[in-house]
């Protein structure tokens, strides 16, 4: 980290770091949470050097760590550079779909630099059966797991292949690989699926002025930081950018005109990092009358 660039502390409440790698992805799933919205976010990019950099800003804490993930985190072609230059003091979380070539991985990257000690694996693999195969998935897993990596598999409990992702979990379980389920969040035949905190927030049938307080990092490809899931799929403005050597966190209530188009990912029920239930990532309040 170079002198004139000031660390970025992260705050004792927040809950979570997600850096963005990219947001583009080598699969085309229907229900796909990024594109709740308009699709406006940004293509823009860091070389890995220059993201490496920023990151290595970050003070954080051995339970949070920062999470690489998308779109497909292994598209951004310095994907390996990025887990191998950031300072050892950060733990990192790896959001996948696994498409990648795991042999060139294996050799690359050290298992330490993606374990740490946690209730769930550092590398979390997607199974989405509307774009993949589960055979070749599993046998991917199984290779990084007797090459001491930390991995799983979560899949997204979707009303129409609900039946073959418990089918895919005994399986998986049976292999000694770790199967989760996710809560399927977003519309389908008409109805709205997930457990939110707010009403409406995120059905888009109006858009009302509130304060909204996060409790995460979300971090673009291009390095700029952004008030919530929402902004960063809507390419709405950032509040700030890793790049910039005076940034820092303001754990503060924002205005913002956009309630009722929120995203799912910030106002759902969820567990937090220590899979303990009930956690959101921000917080919603009315804007207090002149």
């Amino acid at each position: 980290m170079t002198t004139h660039m000031k660390p970025i502390i992260i705050p004792d409440n927040y809950n979570y770091i997600a850096v963005f790698l990219t947001l583009a992805c080598n699969l085309k799933c229907s229900y796909c949470i990024n594109h709740f919205g308009k699709d406006n976010f940004s293509k823009r990019h860091l070389p890995g050097e220059k993201l490496v950099e920023g990151l290595n800003r970050i003070v954080s804490r051995p339970d949070l760590p920062i999470t690489l993930q998308g779109g497909e985190p292994s598209l951004h072609k310095d994907f390996m550079h990025i887990l191998n230059n950031l300072k050892p003091e950060l733990n990192v979380d790896v959001l996948t779909n696994l498409q990648f070539d795991v042999d060139e991985f294996i050799q690359k990257v050290d298992p330490k630099r993606i374990k740490r000690d946690s209730p769930y694996a550092s590398i979390r693999v997607s199974y989405h059966p509307e774009t993949m195969t589960l055979k070749p998935l599993v046998d991917k897993v199984l290779k990084m797991l007797k090459a001491g990596f930390s991995i799983g598999i979560w899949g997204v409990t979707h009303p129409k292949q609900e039946a073959e992702i418990l089918r895919a979990q005994k399986h998986c379980k049976a292999l000694g690989i770790d199967f989760r389920l996710k809560e399927f969040l977003g519309e389908h035949n008409g109805d709205m699926y997930g457990t939110f905190r707010y009403d409406g927030a995120c059905d888009k049938k109006f858009e009302k002025t509130v304060l909204c307080k996060t409790s995460e990092m979300i971090i673009g490809g291009d390095g700029s930081v952004y008030r919530c899931h929402s902004d960063i799929y809507e390419g709405r403005q950032a509040v700030g950018n890793i790049t910039d050597p005076a940034y820092q966190i303001e754990d503060i209530f924002r205005i913002c005109h956009v309630f009722g188009h929120c995203n799912p990912c910030d106002i759902k029920v969820k567990t937090n990092r220590f899979q303990k239930f009930g956690h959101t990532s921000v917080e919603i309040k009315e804007v207090s009358p002149a």
